[in-house]
Formats: structure tokens, sequence, C-alpha cells
């Protein structure tokens, strides 16, 4: 079969690559759409904390087709593969696809919305009339983060770092600004924060009284270190959440939280937006438009 695989010299190419083995728990899926994620950059420019041994094949979100032809979305987690025309998914992983979902959608929703859901309904309590910023929200994960946090009822800030991606946010129904006018507006009760680095740091100001900012990403830079002092004295929290190791503490967790945004999604309460598709052939071009942060929604290869 075809796949992309990042060789030792980090460098990635579409080749010819042995069939997936597939072990006990798993299941083999025909892969019709993978789902480029802000951790394949890091893992080929070699900064992810946990990086995998070369060569590799990334992807860690897919949708498509098992044997008996059930449409599904899918997690390969244990030993990527996702850029690939055929993947093995660990079936506690495996969820099916809503009916008038495209396969470009089933890859561009769980990780995002996972991401945005889990943090906002677990970790701090967003209901009607809350006041939230998503930063980086025109992309997969922040678009998700907007269409959560306004489900839940909040009022939505969406922060993106040029004014080209302003309509990008106010098409999901939120306010959209520029990072430079954040420090503008009123405080908020959560802040969602992909981008780190000094905005991260100055967003423990922008808070509201028992306001809590939570680190989901670093795409902007290394988080700064905070003043406990500060969050004391001003009675607010720092908070963080990291999907994949979260998933192998609390799996039950995370596949609760995917049931409850699936039924959203079939309902129409959710919706994935796909910003861009590339062929296996163009990963390397998909790759720099994430990591350039030239893209908007979620990007996803198409075997």
């Amino acid at each position: 079969m075809k796949a992309v695989v990042l060789d030792d010299e980090r460098r990635l190419e579409l080749r010819e690559w042995p069939e997936p083995e597939v072990g006990d728990g798993q299941a083999l899926v025909t892969v019709r759409a993978a789902g480029v994620n802000y951790a394949d950059v890091l893992i080929r420019e070699g900064r992810y904390p946990q990086p995998p041994q070369l060569p590799y094949v990334p992807g860690s979100e897919i949708a498509g087709e098992l044997e008996d032809g059930r449409r599904v979305l899918a997690f390969v987690r244990t030993q990527g593969g996702g850029y690939a025309e055929r993947a093995a998914a660990e079936r506690e992983w495996l969820f099916d696809l809503p009916e008038h979902a495209t396969f470009a959608e089933g890859a561009a929703f769980l990780l995002a919305f996972l991401t945005a859901w889990i943090p906002l309904t677990r970790q701090v309590s967003v209901r009607k009339g809350s006041r939230v910023l998503v930063t980086a929200a025109a992309g997969g994960v922040g678009s998700a983060g907007v269409q959560v946090a306004r489900a839940l009822g909040a009022e939505v800030v969406g922060a993106v770092g040029s004014e080209a991606k302003l309509d990008v946010v106010r098409r999901l129904g939120a306010e959209a600004v520029t990072y430079d006018a954040i420090g503008e507006l009123e405080p908020f009760d959560v802040i969602l924060d992909q981008v780190g680095g000094a905005l991260h740091a100055g967003a423990v100001r922008q808070l509201r009284p028992l306001g809590t900012v939570v680190g989901i990403g670093y795409a902007g830079g290394a988080w700064q270190p905070v003043d406990p002092a500060l969050l004391v004295g001003r009675n607010v929290a720092a908070a963080g959440f990291y999907l994949g190791r979260f998933m192998k503490l609390r799996a039950d967790v995370v596949r609760a939280a995917a049931g409850e945004l699936l039924e959203r999604w079939a309902a129409g309460d959710l919706a994935p937006v796909v910003g861009a598709t590339f062929p296996l052939e163009e990963a390397g071009a998909a790759l720099a438009l994430v990591a350039e942060r030239r893209s908007t929604g979620k990007v996803v290869l198409l075997p």
C-alpha cells in the first residue's frame, strides 16, 4: 500500500509501505481521509514531547470503512499510521460516522472537538451567560471551541492572528478580534488558549474573578511561567489539557465525551470545519499550511 513516511532525516515521502498488522482488539480501516494536526507538525520538527521512532507514518485521526462497509471515524493512537491507504485502529476508539457526514468531516471531528469539549464541560463550568475567549479561533480546534462554547450558552469571542481570518470566526456566530485587541476587551470567565507564549501569560489579567485560562497548545511559543501570587491575588486559575495523555489515564471519560459530541453533531448542533484538503502526495504542503498558521478549519488528507 501507499503511505506517507517520515524518514530518519525528517523528510516526508509517499512510498510503498508494508500493510498494517492488525492485532487483538484492532480493526483494519480503509482510510478515506486523515486529519492533519499540530502534533504531526511537532513530530516532523522533532519537538513532540513523546517522539515516535523513525521511520514513521504520521497521522492519529482517520475516517474510512471497515471490511464490512461500516463507515467509521477512529483514532490510530498506538502506532500512528493514518497517512496511508489502510490503518489498524483500536476498536475501543472506533465510532460510527454520522450518515450525513463526509469522510473529510469525519477526519476533522474527534480530536478537535474533544480538545474543546472536555475542558469546557469537565475542567471549567461554561453555562448560559458565561463569557468565553477562544484563541486561534479560525483553526480546527479553535472553530470547535467556538461552537462548543456557543452550544453551552456562552457569549463567545474568537481571537485570530490576522484580519483575513476574522470572517471565519464571524460565520461561526462569534465576535471576532485580532490578538492585539484582546487587552481592550471586557474580562472573561474562561479563556481557551492554543497560542501559549506571552499571550497565555497575559491572559490571566483578562479573567474575571473565579475565571480560568485553559492552555491546550503552544503554537505561538512555549508557555511562560505564571506567578501563583498573581493567581491568588486575582482569584483566578490556570489549567491545562492534553488529550493524548488524558486518553491513557481516563479513557472512559474520553469515550463518554465522544458519544456526547457525536449526538450533538448528528442533531446539527456542532459541525467540523474542513478548511483544506490535499492528496497524500502533498502531505508536506498540508503540514506546512498548519505549521505556518495559514490554515483555517481543519486540514485533511485524502488517500
